[in-house]
């Protein structure tokens, strides 16, 4: 029987306040632009794909920090207004984390992350959430808080649980959590930057997931290599895509099967990402599982 602290996806990661102004081109380094449009949304690739996870359908919980300011009190709202548990969501004296965010009209971006209270979450936060952690049918987790946080989270999962790892920002990464991991999801840079998808699976990766863009993804295994559609969409702001893939991801992985479903998975994330590109922001492009599978 499931109880208050069984989950379908456990997310341990970063939640930031994003503050995004809309410019005709990005600017270049020394540069001036005028924005001609500017918005605030809850972010951070933590709350982002537990956000995602949930709206995909999943019983979510994450596990992270904000500070005691205006802006944690809007992303704990935020949380529970898409009915992620927020009982492990640590309050701490260090500020918010916020991500300043370019979008240009042809829809690429620039980010700087301000990590604040997510760099002050630590190990002693995971080791208090070990048994909802432990329960997980999916533990997804990213690189926006400390890499010991992460190792810590990935040895506490449960011998059922599936270990995701979006490796964003990219960063240099011990065998022993690759060791760990059931699936990684990186971009192609990412990819390139961890050594390729065939060092990854050597080095102890059950699965790598290399997203593409309008491309699609690549999903690199033992058994070889199989290709992921994209699903055409016209893109308007592609900030939130990777959050809104890996979230549907875990969540269907989470509700369809585990890894025996990772196909069936993965184009339902492509759609995910596909659909995230034409709204814009980071948490208002998310899209719920009914138009997922309605697209599907």
């Amino acid at each position: 029987m499931a109880t208050n602290e069984d989950f379908d996806v456990v997310v341990v990661g970063s939640a930031n306040l994003d503050l995004v102004a809309r410019t005709q081109r990005l600017p270049h380094p020394g540069e001036t632009v005028s924005a001609h449009g500017y918005f605030e949304a809850c972010g951070g690739k933590g709350a982002n794909q537990a956000i995602a996870a949930a709206r995909a359908g999943a019983r979510t919980a994450f596990v992270g920090a904000v500070g005691r300011d205006a802006a944690g009190d809007t992303l704990r709202r935020a949380f529970v207004d898409d009915g992620v548990d927020v009982s492990r969501l640590a309050s701490v004296d260090a500020p918010t984390g916020r991500a300043l965010i370019g979008v240009s009209d042809d829809a690429e971006n620039l980010i700087i992350v301000v990590p604040g209270a997510n760099h002050v979450l630590s190990v002693g936060d995971i080791d208090a959430a070990a048994r909802v952690i432990s329960r997980a049918k999916v533990l997804l987790m990213q690189l926006e808080v400390p890499l010991d946080v992460v190792q810590r989270a990935a040895a506490l999962a449960g011998d059922n649980t599936i270990v995701v790892l979006n490796p964003a920002p990219a960063a240099a990464l011990p065998d022993a959590l690759l060791a760990h991991l059931d699936v990684i999801t990186p971009n192609e840079h990412e990819e390139q930057l961890l050594g390729g998808a065939e060092a990854l699976l050597k080095r102890g990766v059950g699965a790598v997931v290399v997203t593409e863009g309008p491309r699609g993804a690549r999903l690199v295994t033992s058994a070889g290599t199989t290709r992921i559609a994209p699903h055409p969409v016209t893109p308007v702001d592609t900030t939130g895509a990777g959050d809104a893939f890996c979230g549907a991801l875990s969540a269907r992985l989470a509700l369809d099967g585990g890894l025996g479903a990772l196909a069936t998975a993965l184009h339902a994330a492509a759609v995910a990402g596909a659909l995230a590109t034409t709204v814009e922001g980071a948490v208002p492009s998310l899209p719920r599982w009914e138009a997922i599978a309605a697209a599907l």
